[in-house]
């Protein structure tokens, strides 16, 4: 059932008016894709938050005859607030008040179905809001369920600080193994020297609607945010022939809690361990220029910004104008169209010879063992067959980082 809510948020005198208003709009999906109406936004400009507040104290008067006049559920404040702030904004209105990164702990609490994922956002949750026990215990008792109180939000957790500390404890324990586990598969993909390529980009920008065309798998394809949490990882073959293994990621967002990052971290290596990112980018969005800055700096802070990336430039279908891109190399696609995604795979392949080193050889007909591995491990251009001596002639480019190209430079 949905909940009557209403968004708060402060603009600063620095701040630009168009990232304030996308943010707005992006708080408002974020809310409906966690079940929620959104019947009225109120901003106030402000020089400083109001540190018992975060608005001033007449917005806030407002604000609760408003509440009273839409029969508000739920506030939900655009920035993070102070467990102070969020006690006396809730006296204030009596009703429940939470956080943009609150609201976003509680759509990952709906949206992840592996154990690793629930795990992470459980710590996550019990992480935040821990600091915030004090008056949120009555809250959560009387009210029992909502926006913002999905997962651990249900149990008491008005009880000892103690017990929430040892849950915190046993939880980073557990994902510990779980992390471990999905290390271990890692190097076992890399001691197969298996190739990586991970679709990364913002949330809803297209990246399970991709994976699922080139992969023919089922991942949740949904219009809303954050519709996947938990990696997956498919084999897929290039046009060449050469065998690959693709990986859909969580959806990258602005502003994403600290304990989220934290949590997600294991999550997000499965970014740093690839060896090719294809990068999924939205261009009917008013914002894309700041979605793609935002998935840019979190690769930077992942270490994965030196990686070879193909920005693939979606929903051509919705433009209403000219659209140029702004990085190369670059290609503008619609998801849903079959030619589109060929084009996508050959476009990959271009990316990848312009990192590879090209080679001729000449094989054996016999030697189906090395012919198979440059048919799978390699680019292919061309080959021919010599029937004179009975050896074939191929030329392509290999990864210079492959103990197959070793062997390629011995010939």
């Amino acid at each position: 059932m949905q909940e009557n809510v209403l968004i708060i948020a402060v603009q600063h005198p620095n701040q630009d008016e168009e990232r304030f208003q996308s943010s707005l709009e992006e708080l408002q999906s974020l809310t409906e894709t966690a079940q929620g109406d959104v019947l009225k936004i109120v901003t106030q400009k402000r020089d400083r938050i109001h540190p018992a507040l975060y608005l001033g104290e007449g917005k806030a008067q407002e604000i609760a005859e408003l509440v009273e006049e839409f029969d508000i559920e739920l506030v939900i404040s655009n920035d993070e607030l102070s467990p102070g702030q969020s006690k006396n904004l809730s006296d204030r209105f009596g009703v429940r008040v939470i956080d943009r990164s609150q609201l976003i702990l509680d759509i990952f609490a709906q949206r992840a179905n592996t154990k690793e994922g629930k795990l992470q956002v459980e710590l996550a949750q019990y992480q935040y809001l821990l600091p915030r026990l004090y008056g949120q215990g009555l809250a959560l008792s009387r009210l029992g369920g909502g926006i913002g109180t999905r997962g651990p939000g249900e149990t008491k957790l008005e009880s000892d600080r103690r017990h929430i500390q040892r849950r915190i404890d046993d939880l980073k324990r557990r994902l510990n193994t779980v992390v471990n586990q999905r290390s271990q598969y890692r190097k076992r993909r890399k001691e197969n020297k298996a190739f990586q390529i991970a679709i990364v980009g913002y949330t809803n920008a297209g990246k399970s609607t991709i994976f699922n065309r080139l992969t023919k798998s089922q991942s949740l394809e949904e219009d809303q945010l954050f519709a996947t949490l938990d990696p997956l990882t498919r084999q897929i073959a290039l046009p060449s022939g050469f065998q690959t293994l693709l990986t859909d990621t969580v959806g990258f967002i602005q502003d994403l809690p600290t304990t989220l990052i934290a949590a997600f971290r294991s999550t997000l290596e499965e970014v740093t361990e690839a060896d090719f990112i294809i990068h999924m980018v939205d261009a009917s969005h008013p914002d894309q220029e700041q979605h793609q800055k935002t998935v840019n700096r979190l690769l930077g802070e992942l270490g994965a910004d030196q990686l070879p990336m193909l920005t693939v430039y979606n929903k051509k279908d919705m433009l209403t104008e000219a659209f140029i891109p702004s990085v190369q190399p670059s290609i503008t696609i619609s998801a849903h169209d079959p030619i589109d995604l060929r084009r996508v795979l050959h476009k990959v392949e271009e990316v990848m010879m312009d990192q590879w080193e090209p080679y001729r050889v000449e094989v054996d007909s016999g030697d189906g063992n090395f012919l198979q591995l440059l048919e799978r491990k390699t680019i292919v251009q061309n080959k021919s067959f010599k029937e004179e001596i009975e050896s074939y002639v191929y030329n392509g480019y290999a990864d210079p980082n492959h103990p197959l190209s070793y062997k390629l430079k011995e010939n």
